[in-house]
């Protein structure tokens, strides 16, 4: 039987067993895999700085670009007045600058003015009252004539005011009954010393007579009136109307501010007053410490447009002034003051005084283009050389820039300025 051969065969090299916990099985497409970047490490300390520093070094560049420049400029104040005579007329219709001739019409308004015044006047009053005459002397009717004295206790002597009709006594049981009479008495002087209490009187005809004791009279209240006593006068009265006149003066012009529209103007030195009524309810002789005294009175005057004597002024100034100066309207001052009036015309003539600051004209553009691209410090030196400049502000953004733009349009000037 022949013999099998077999081929020799190289030794396999066994797999080591894969255990349970590493055989993972994945579902699904496999993850792609990235190629990875890695960068140096910079600290955010460098960063931030590297950043400012950008930020800083664009801001100067640009600030550059974008400058702009503020000029102030104060000129030099020159002082001019001038005076000139005006005329306001009611028959003008026009502004006439050649003739100085102002459009103007007559304003009135009324208006009372009343106060309270003072007497002046003094009346020396005597006292009166009433003493009762007594009769024990006669049982026939007597009759005593006006001005009969009677004394008091004290000595003060009183007269009667009228006759006296004294009735006689009467007899009962044989006695005499006294008869009275009341009799109106005032005192022989003024004064306040004769204002007396009840007091006992006699019969001053009768002293040394055997009548004397049997005639007697008896006030029962005090005498009163006596004394100084304040009088309105003739002066008084004419004096209160010539006060309210005055005070109608006075306050004219402040009446006249506030019914007056703002667009016009008058002068004071061109007000009457017309005095229309005048009433008083005290009368000459009258016995008043006060009297009131009132008055209805006319104000009158003419006025005219402010804007016309505004243009007068600024034309005259014009042609007073030269033409490489300009005047300041702000300060412009007009002081009118009465020369003639005359109402019966309709015209009133004043003295003006126009008072002005002046300065030189200067061209923005000029200065503009002679300052572009200079320096701070040139531009300082540039306005001090100019005589027509009193002083100047320089004020240029961002304000580390020293240098005035090179473009004029971002250069504003402001002029003139005036203090």
């Amino acid at each position: 039987m022949p013999k099998k051969i077999f081929d020799i065969l190289p030794p396999k090299r066994e797999k080591p067993p894969i255990s349970k916990k590493e055989i993972k099985i994945t579902k699904g497409k496999p993850k792609p895999h990235f190629l990875k970047i890695t960068f140096p490490k910079i600290s955010f300390k460098k960063t931030f700085f590297f950043i400012s520093i950008l930020i800083l070094f664009s801001a100067f560049i640009f600030s550059f670009k974008f400058s702009r420049a503020e000029i102030k400029i104060w000129p030099e104040i020159e002082e001019k007045s001038f005076v000139e005579i005006i005329t306001v007329d009611t028959k003008a219709e026009n502004l006439d600058l050649d003739k100085k001739i102002i459009p103007g019409k007559f304003f009135e308004t009324e208006e009372i003015f009343s106060n309270f015044f003072s007497s002046s006047g003094k009346v020396l009053k005597k006292a009166e009252g009433t003493i009762r005459l007594f009769n024990e002397y006669t049982t026939n009717d007597e009759v005593w004539k006006e001005g009969t004295r009677f004394v008091s206790s004290d000595g003060k002597l009183f007269k009667s005011k009228d006759k006296i009709f004294v009735p006689g006594a009467k007899i009962k049981n044989g006695k005499i009954e006294a008869s009275f009479v009341d009799v109106p008495v005032i005192a022989a002087e003024g004064g306040s010393q004769y204002n007396i209490p009840p007091s006992d009187f006699s019969v001053v005809a009768f002293k040394g007579s055997p009548r004397y004791f049997k005639y007697y009279g008896k006030s029962f209240e005090p005498m009163k009136g006596g004394g100084e006593f304040p009088v309105v006068t003739k002066e008084d009265l004419e004096r209160a109307e010539k006060e309210l006149i005055n005070l109608a003066n006075q306050k004219a012009k402040e009446i006249l501010e506030k019914k007056i529209e703002e667009k016009f103007s008058f002068s004071e030195d061109a007000i009457e007053i017309f005095v229309l009524e005048k009433n008083c309810l005290a009368k000459e002789g009258d016995e008043k410490e006060k009297f009131n005294f009132q008055i209805r009175a006319k104000i009158k005057t003419i006025i005219f447009s402010r804007e016309d004597l505004s243009n007068f002024a600024k034309s005259y100034l014009r042609s007073k002034i030269s033409p490489e100066k300009e005047f300041y309207l702000p300060s412009l001052k007009i002081d009118l003051k009465g020369e003639v009036k005359n109402f019966e015309l309709g015209k009133a003539s004043f003295q003006a005084r126009l008072s002005v600051k002046v300065y030189s004209k200067l061209d923005p553009l000029s200065i503009k283009k002679a300052i572009a691209g200079k320096s701070l410090e040139e531009t300082k030196l540039f306005f001090l050389n100019q005589k027509e400049i009193s002083k100047s502000k320089i004020e240029i953004y961002p304000f580390w820039v020293k240098k005035i733009p090179d473009d004029i349009k971002k250069i504003e000037i402001y002029y003139p300025l005036v203090d």
